[in-house]
């Protein structure tokens, strides 16, 4: 391969990378605005505006530290070259397209860990993979929708005894409000965790091309990661929206409050600490949190059952859908 060619086929898979960044803001934008979208506080345009603002805002307040994870703490860097990019990137966003069609909200973050560990398998077998990492991502699967939840049931308790004496209207009238700042807030979670996943992703590749080292991320990076998960925020996935919004349960203004502010909490925790959690099994488990700390029927089981199973089969089908798309790179170029 030629300079000019190693050049080229670089660019090409950043804007892929790119490419997915952007369907990951479209696909998760559901994540951010489906509450209070729901529950009439902002219309779809406005709350998609809204929130691929905060998106936006995140990279002046959170450290690299889910770039550093997902960079190197899920395959070995060694072993890194374009076609396992090119691979990872290719199942991800498979995955995420069937996922949107169907209206399934599934996790854009897993899909693209399953990817890097289809094409990691696929070029060097499984001693190729990080096993701290790996596993730190896995057990927060189960750990970022329960923290949701018991956050999203926690909040909803505290407010509802500190609200007990007031009036429906006041309390809506108030939440209405509220939910504004509740919305920002999970944005940035939202924008912090999701998009240092796609910088990791272009880290890998420049690290492999020599450009930069495992140390330093340039900062044109993290620009546009930030950049193309806004604007893939602003144009919103609409089929997700109904089903996280309307379908799993009810709510009014006082609830997508607290499930908001569950999610944010949860995101703020993983962002610290660099866990590349799903903000859609967050939300989700916010979500029926504040729905079962009302009556256990307020929550319709049998879709968040079928969530769960999309969960379950994201980093298995990303995975397989991956080492594919590595055999084909391998077969075209």
């Amino acid at each position: 391969m030629t300079a000019d060619t190693a050049i080229l086929a670089l660019v090409a898979l950043v804007a892929l990378a790119l490419a997915f960044d952007f369907m990951n803001g479209f696909h998760d934008a559901a994540n951010s605005i489906a509450t209070i979208v729901s529950t009439g506080v902002l219309k779809p345009q406005q709350a998609v505006a809204f929130a691929a603002v905060f998106n936006l805002s995140a990279i002046f307040i959170f450290h690299l530290q889910v770039a550093a994870t997902v960079g190197k703490g899920i395959v070995d860097p060694s072993i890194v070259d374009n076609h396992l990019i090119f691979g990872a990137l290719v199942g991800a966003l498979a995955w995420n397209i069937i996922t949107w069609y169907f209206g399934i909200p599934s996790s854009s973050s897993h899909a693209l860990i399953g990817g890097l560990i289809g094409a990691g398998i696929a070029k060097a077998g499984t001693h190729s993979l990080v096993l701290a990492g790996i596993g730190k991502t896995a057990i927060f699967i189960f750990v970022s929708p329960l923290l949701g939840f018991l956050f999203g049931s926690l909040i909803m308790l505290a407010v509802s005894w500190m609200f007990f004496r007031s009036t429906p209207h006041r309390v809506d009238k108030w939440f209405r409000r509220l939910q504004l700042v509740s919305c920002a807030m999970y944005s940035l979670g939202h924008g912090s965790n999701d998009a240092q996943k796609t910088m990791g992703i272009i880290w890998l590749l420049l690290i492999s091309a020599n450009i930069t080292t495992s140390e330093h991320l340039p900062m044109w990076v993290i620009f546009s990661c930030y950049i193309a998960i806004a604007l893939g925020t602003l144009f919103g996935g609409w089929r997700i929206v109904k089903t996280m919004g309307q379908k799993i349960t009810k709510l009014k203004p006082v609830g997508g409050f607290c499930a908001e502010s569950a999610g944010a909490v949860s995101l703020f925790i993983a962002s610290t600490f660099g866990i590349p959690v799903s903000t859609t099994h967050t939300i989700t488990g916010a979500i029926v949190g504040v729905g079962s700390s009302h009556k256990f029927s307020a929550v319709r089981w049998g879709l968040a059952g079928s969530i769960v199973w999309a969960w379950v089969l994201t980093i298995p089908a990303a995975a397989a859908m991956s080492a594919l798309a590595w055999w084909i790179g391998m077969q075209l170029f």
